[in-house]
C-alpha cells in the first residue's frame, strides 16, 4: 500500500482510481438523482472534485510520461484517453500501468 504514495507510477495509479471512481459516482449515483428525483446535491458535490481529479490525472500522465520518455503514439494517449470513458481509468490501470 505505501508504494502508492512513495513512487510516481503509484500516485499516478492512485490517483487514476479516484478519478475513476468519482466518475462513475457522477454517472451512476449523482446523475439518476438529479434528473430522476430531482434532488441534485450529489452532483453539485461531485462535479467539481471530479474535475479537480480528472485535471490532476491527465497533467500526472502527461508529467509521467515526459519523465519515463513514453511514446504519445504507444502509450501516453491511451492513458490520457482513458479517463474519459466510465471503468477506462480501471482498464487501464490493469492493462498498462500494473505491467510498469
Amino acid at each position: 500500500m505505501t508504494k502508492f504514495f512513495t513512487t510516481e507510477l503509484g500516485r499516478l495509479r492512485l490517483l487514476g482510481f479516484l478519478e475513476g471512481t468519482s466518475l462513475l459516482l457522477l454517472i451512476f449515483i449523482g446523475m439518476p438523482l438529479k434528473y430522476y428525483f430531482g434532488s441534485p446535491e450529489l452532483v453539485k458535490l461531485l462535479g467539481p472534485i471530479h474535475g479537480g481529479l480528472f485535471l490532476l490525472f491527465l497533467l500526472g500522465t502527461f508529467h509521467f510520461s515526459i519523465e519515463n520518455s513514453w511514446s504519445f503514439r504507444e502509450r501516453t494517449w491511451k492513458v490520457a484517453l482513458g479517463s474519459v470513458f466510465p471503468f477506462g481509468t480501471f482498464y487501464i490501470d490493469s492493462t498498462i500501468l500494473r505491467k510498469l
